[in-house]
């Protein structure tokens, strides 16, 4: 039957006689046939050895899908399960979900409804089994991926406070390399917004004509027009992910400016920018969801006076209106990093003594600066209002919930270290943005893990560099249908916690997790090869808490990147899952002292399927 079906599948592209690499590539691709060119390019290149000329016969193409297709390993399970190896009855693939795949409440249904889906040939899916092609199919499906299928749509409430979710987050999301001369571009938007970022950073300088430009002062870096930037915010807002947009605006306009960035943010996003509170109230008690804030972008900059204020002048026409506000300027706002200053920024000395840091650092002078802000563009903040952090305990005392801080990563550091669980209240009740350190001239990026471990909502990185800090971002915003917005762990909302990453105490739910390294298959080559050979090994490595961090290596197969097998088994006990992540990394052993990146996989240690 499996031998009919093939035939019937393919005679149709070898009518004319027989194919050559682009046709065989062709029939790959329209069997919806996953492959890597190199091995493919190898595969077909053995099959013309065995003959002259360079097209391949039926016989030939049915071998080199064999050798693409056909794993050992799923021949094996597949037999351990089926009567005749050759067929699976239903009451065989129930036997298989239960027992390998841990799925103890799967029954005869469930069974059926995998046979109607993935059983590819039509007698012996009316017979209601499954052939050795259909058992293939749903091993190389979602289903049987490593990371549960129910996660990969929005699962959890979202009807929290803001502050209650890790919000996925980009820093400078206009530079597409380096900080320093790089180009800034509009894909750097584009692209994070297609990933589901939720926060996206916005440079604003003074342009010519009145058209404030986006580019990061006082460097080399290209310019783009901030026009153009919210034309491109407006199109792939909403694309990955319903949830509110963040626009975080690094404001080094002038006040004439700034209104013209106010009469562009309405007039390009219309509807979708919010103005007003949720539901005309104003709740200054907790912060709105991110249900209550489906498809609207949100400002965030520093506001003048009070939202009610802002409220008041509604109706007002108070174009060209201005006011001062006096801020110390310190390390800790990214908006006042930068050693020189606008000119519409005036510095004075500060009469009082600012607060530092942290209530255990002695304090230091600060200089004030009078910075003006266009009414138009203040009265668009409204949950999202930059505010300078002095302490956490000016914080408690004195910071409304629609207030946030950015914190640099520098300070951040300090602040795990010396006041860990003052850090963790205060992101129980602010939402807090920290970003990578001004000296990051390569747009290098900071473990974001140290940070999401004490509840920072916002932990920003450079989008565009790749490397391990991205693919922990990655992999921890794949959960909750990659939207970009992931509720935190209890132990991280409750203002009373007492939880601190190193000392979980009562916290600590440990799970016991074992691995079975099987096989790999289809393995990109190793860059040193001619052919599609590589020596494999697979680092399998924990991010979470301190005392969940942890690496294990498996051990190194010779030769073979088409379909190494290791049957390994790795085990782990993790203290708090809910924090943790797990990395799969396949590296190619170059000598004994260095090795070549292959790939990697990250995903959260509660999304692992099993089976």
């Amino acid at each position: 039957r499996c031998h009919t079906w093939f035939w019937n599948l393919i005679q149709n592209d070898f009518k004319t006689g027989n194919i050559d690499y682009e046709g065989c590539m062709r029939l790959f691709e329209k069997m919806n046939i996953n492959f890597d060119e190199d091995h493919f390019k190898h595969i077909f290149k053995k099959t013309l050895d065995k003959h002259t000329g360079d097209v391949i016969s039926m016989d030939d193409f049915r071998a080199i899908y064999r050798a693409l297709v056909h794993r050992a390993e799923y021949e094996d399970l597949f037999k351990a399960y089926s009567t005749d190896g050759k067929i699976l009855p239903d009451s065989q693939l129930l036997k298989f979900l239960v027992k390998e795949q841990f799925q103890a409440e799967a029954n005869e249904t469930t069974a059926l409804e995998i046979i109607m889906k993935y059983e590819p040939i039509d007698e012996v899916r009316k017979k209601r089994q499954m052939s050795f092609e259909g058992f293939i199919r749903y091993m190389n499906s979602e289903e049987c991926s490593i990371f549960k299928i129910q996660y990969k749509t929005v699962y959890q409430d979202m009807t929290k406070p803001l502050c209650d979710y890790f919000i996925s987050s980009s820093h400078n999301t206009y530079l597409i390399s380096d900080q320093l001369m790089g180009p800034s571009h509009l894909w750097g938007y584009t692209s994070a917004l297609l990933k589901g970022c939720r926060c996206l950073e916005i440079d604003c300088w003074d342009g010519t004509n009145n058209e404030p430009i986006v580019y990061h002062g006082r460097t080399l870096t290209s310019r783009i027009p901030f026009r153009s930037v919210i034309h491109v915010i407006d199109k792939y807002a909403f694309m990955s992910s319903a949830y509110p947009l963040v626009l975080s605006l690094e404001n080094h306009c002038s006040p004439k400016q700034q209104e013209a960035m106010a009469d562009c943010l309405k007039a390009i996003l219309g509807e979708k920018l919010l103005s007003l509170p949720v539901g005309g109230e104003v709740d200054m008690s907790r912060l709105p969801s991110p249900e209550a804030l489906k498809f609207k972008v949100l400002i965030k900059n520093k506001k003048v006076g009070t939202l009610e204020e802002s409220l008041m002048r509604m109706d007002d026409d108070y174009h060209g209106e201005v006011e001062e506000m006096s801020d110390s300027v310190g390390q800790s706002d990214e908006e006042d990093s930068d050693d020189t200053l606008p000119p519409w920024i005036s510095r004075t000395p500060s009469k009082r003594r600012g607060d530092s840091l942290s209530s255990t650092t002695p304090q230091k002078k600060k200089k004030v600066k009078k910075v003006k802000i266009a009414l138009a563009l203040s009265d668009l903040v409204i949950y999202t209002k930059s505010q300078k952090f002095v302490s956490f305990d000016h914080s408690l005392n004195h910071q409304q919930c629609y207030e946030n801080n950015s914190i640099g990563e520098s300070a951040a550091r300090k602040l795990v270290k010396t006041s860990v669980k003052e850090f963790i209240s205060h992101t129980t009740r602010f939402i807090t943005r920290i970003y990578p350190k001004g000296t990051r001239m390569s747009s290098s990026n900071y473990n974001p893990q140290d940070f999401w471990n004490v509840g920072c909502q916002m932990v920003a990185l450079n989008f565009q560099t790749r490397g391990l800090p991205m693919e922990l971002q990655d992999g921890k915003f794949l959960d909750n249908g990659a939207c970009g917005y992931v509720l935190k762990p209890e132990f991280l909302r409750d203002c009373n916690t007492s939880f601190t990453p190193r000392n979980v105490g009562g916290y600590s739910k440990p799970m016991s997790l074992s691995i079975r390294l099987i096989s790999g298959h289809q393995l990109p080559p190793s860059s040193m090869s001619k052919t599609n050979k590589a020596d494999p090994m697979v680092q399998i490595e924990i991010f979470g808490v301190p005392e969940d961090q942890t690496r294990k290596k498996s051990s190194v197969v010779k030769s073979n990147a088409l379909c190494p097998k290791w049957n390994e088994t790795f085990s782990f006990t993790i203290q708090v899952p809910e924090l943790a992540l797990i990395r799969f990394c396949v590296e190619d052993e170059v000598s004994l002292v260095s090795n070549e990146f292959l790939g990697q996989y990250t995903l959260p240690v509660m999304c692992l399927n099993t089976g």
